[in-house]
Formats: structure tokens, C-alpha cells, sequence
């Protein structure tokens, strides 16, 4: 009995000892360092995962091949959350429980990112999204308080929804406005309210506002009561699969205003469904322009385009960032112990990217300059760079 007894503390000091290394990856022997890659490769906005994807892959193999971090080399995990919200959670408690990853990236929308909070929260594995722009993702509105293993290399939706504004009113020199939105989405929900009360603050008026939901297609209907308010531009704050249906539509009934919109607009899918002569006359808010000359921007944009035979999107930019901010961090904690990592993640001022230096605020929300951009016959052209106020 006595030896049993001793046989069964040393079975319980063996479990605590593999449960304390079960959760993500800490400091280790391991050859490589593991990093989750959860992005929505399948299903309704894969455009937006598969170019992150890609962009985050082409960064871990031009590190890789400088010598990696740490003398180790970073290894992607990549795996499909089919653009489902539930499904993400899935991915990441695999990444964090089963793959031991020290960081996870993504996934891209806000939806799909919250989901995946819980998991990366309770094993304390930090988690960097490059496009999902709800303020709710670094900020618990519960006790906004900001989450201690949340980041991200996009700007957050308030100040697109200013700039936007401002720009509306200040160089397009409009007045009166429409608001068509995504009624089951936060995040067009969330720039069509800021959105709002600034056009208002600056004097302009939001003459006609309606909401739409995911199941929609016909939007005639309701462009026919934007046309008939007199509205001078009409803001969609939504992803690019219904906006280019609903400026295809507005175009054919002979609505020649300027559309404005925001980041969910960037995808080649916008051009190859409305067409490039539907889309003259359109502008939207977002994170870089691959026409911008800086010599950074023009040395990503040229690998990408031989890599994949495509210019790269705004969410390849901020994708590519994440990865190498990722291993600047893992650099400066000297450490692939995740809450090393994530102190050196909050911790990170003028990190120089493609989409601009930053730093992080307080809320780990990075600060930097937002791109206007034109569409002009099916390009994005650079209009103009704004500063948040």
C-alpha cells in the first residue's frame, strides 16, 4: 500500500508536469517555432483569408531564409475556419491545445476573431488579427478593460468612419448623404453609426439610411429612394460581395453619385463582379496602396506579384506585417514563451511596416495614417493619406 501510494503522487506529479506544458508553446527544444495561421480559406469571404494567407507565408520564408528567430526557423500552421465564426474557435483551441503554437494569426473577420478570444485568453497565447477592425476585439466592452493577448495591424473602425467623413465633406464637398449598411454585421453597423454622427458634426445630413442583410440581393428598390432623397454620395460600409452588387445595380439605374466605403471593399472579386466602369467615381478607407512609392511598399508589392501573379491587397499588407511584427517581437522577448511574446507585443513602438510606422496605444490598436483610395477604370489609385484626429 505504501508503495502504491507513492506510485500514485508520482502518476500526479507526471500529469501537472505535461499539463504545464500543454498550454502553447513555451521555451522548449523544439527545432522550429510553431505559429497558428487560422484564416478563412473556404466560403463566403475566403478572398479575404487566402491573400492574408499567402502574404503571411511569403513574410515567414523571406524571414526564414535571413536566418530565422531565435537560430530556429518559424513554422506556419495553417488551417481552414471556412469563414465560420464556430468553426474559428475550433481551429484556434486546436492550434493553442494540439499544435502548441506560441502565436496566432487571425483570423479576419470580427465575428470569427471574437470567437477565438476565449481560447487564446485562457491559455495565454497572444494572438494578432490583421483585419478584423471592431473596436470589441482588443477592448472587452464589458469592462473595457483591453485584452491582455489581443493585437492587431489594422486601424480600428471609428477612425476609418472619420476619415471617411471628413473626406465626404471636406474634398468631395457633399452635403447631403445615404447610408445603405449591413444590418446583421457589427462591423458595418459600427461605421454606419460613427460614420453618421460625423458627417453630421461637420454639417452635412444623412438624408436616407436603410439596412440590408446577408441573404440579399436585389438592392434597386431601395438605391431608387436613396436616388429620390436627393443624395449627393451614398456610404457602404460592408464587404466588397455586396458592394459591388449594389454599385452595379445603382449604376444601371442611372445613379452617377460617388460611392464611399471602407477596408471590406479591397478584393479583386469587387472589380470582377460590378465591373471596372460601374466602379469610376467610387472611393474607399483603407490600410496602404500598392501605387504608394516608398521603396518598402514597391519591394513587398514586386514579391508578392512574383509569388502569386497578383498585386497584393490591403489585407496582404497588414497580413505581412503581422508576421514579421511577430517575429520582431519574439526577437526583442529573446523567448518563444507566449507571455514573454506578449508583453513584447505591447511593448512595440515604431515598428516600421507596409502600411506605416506605428505604435501601439494603450488598447493595442496600431497609430498610423489612413489611405484614401480612388477606383479609376478597375485600378486602385492613391488619392490621398489622412491622419486620424
Amino acid at each position: 500500500m505504501k508503495n502504491n501510494k507513492w506510485l500514485v503522487v508520482l502518476i500526479m506529479m507526471l500529469v501537472a508536469a505535461l499539463a504545464a506544458t500543454g498550454c502553447g508553446g513555451k521555451d522548449g527544444d523544439s527545432e522550429t517555432i510553431k505559429v497558428g495561421v487560422n484564416y478563412e480559406l473556404s466560403g463566403d469571404v475566403a478572398a479575404y483569408g487566402t491573400t492574408a494567407k499567402d502574404a503571411i507565408l511569403l513574410a515567414f520564408d523571406e524571414i526564414n531564409e535571413a536566418g530565422g528567430v531565435l537560430g530556429k526557423k518559424i513554422e506556419a500552421v495553417v488551417l481552414d475556419n471556412k469563414s465560420d465564426a464556430t468553426e474559428a474557435l475550433s481551429v484556434a483551441t486546436k492550434l493553442v491545445t494540439q499544435e502548441k503554437v506560441v502565436a496566432h494569426l487571425g483570423p479576419a473577420t470580427t465575428g470569427a476573431t471574437l470567437n477565438t478570444i476565449p481560447v487564446i485568453t485562457e491559455y495565454k497565447v497572444p494572438l494578432i488579427t490583421n483585419s478584423a477592425t471592431h473596436p470589441d476585439i482588443t477592448v472587452d466592452p464589458q469592462t473595457n478593460k483591453t485584452r491582455e493577448f489581443v493585437f492587431r495591424t489594422c486601424f480600428i473602425d471609428p477612425p476609418q468612419a472619420i476619415v471617411g467623413a471628413e473626406f465626404a465633406v471636406k474634398e468631395l464637398g457633399v452635403k447631403k448623404v445615404a447610408v445603405y449598411y449591413d444590418n446583421t454585421n457589427d462591423y458595418s453597423k459600427g461605421l454606419y453609426k460613427v460614420f453618421k454622427e460625423h458627417v453630421t458634426a461637420l454639417g452635412g445630413e444623412v438624408v436616407a439610411e436603410e439596412g440590408y442583410v446577408e441573404s440579399d440581393l436585389e438592392f434597386r428598390p431601395t438605391l431608387t429612394k436613396f436616388k429620390q432623397s436627393g443624395a449627393e454620395l451614398i456610404y457602404i460600409p460592408g464587404y466588397y460581395e455586396k458592394v459591388a452588387k449594389i454599385v452595379s445595380q445603382a449604376r444601371e439605374l442611372g445613379i452617377d453619385v460617388p460611392f464611399l466605403g471602407a477596408d471590406g471593399w479591397d478584393s479583386p472579386d469587387l472589380v470582377e463582379v460590378a465591373g471596372p466602369e460601374a466602379l469610376n467615381n467610387t472611393y474607399f478607407t483603407n490600410h496602404y496602396s500598392p501605387q504608394d512609392p516608398s521603396e518598402k511598399v514597391q519591394n513587398f508589392v514586386n514579391a508578392y506579384k512574383e509569388r502569386y501573379g497578383s498585386i497584393p491587397a490591403s489585407f496582404s499588407a497588414t497580413a505581412y506585417d503581422a508576421a514579421y511584427l511577430l517575429a520582431d517581437a519574439i526577437k526583442r522577448a529573446g523567448s518563444t514563451d507566449t507571455e514573454a511574446i506578449t508583453k513584447a507585443l505591447a511593448e512595440t513602438k515604431d515598428f516600421d511596416g507596409i502600411t506605416g510606422r506605428f505604435s501601439f496605444d494603450e488598447q493595442h490598436n496600431p497609430v498610423k495614417e489612413i489611405s484614401i483610395i480612388e477606383m479609376v477604370d478597375g485600378e486602385q489609385t492613391l488619392k490621398t493619406k489622412i491622419a486620424p484626429k
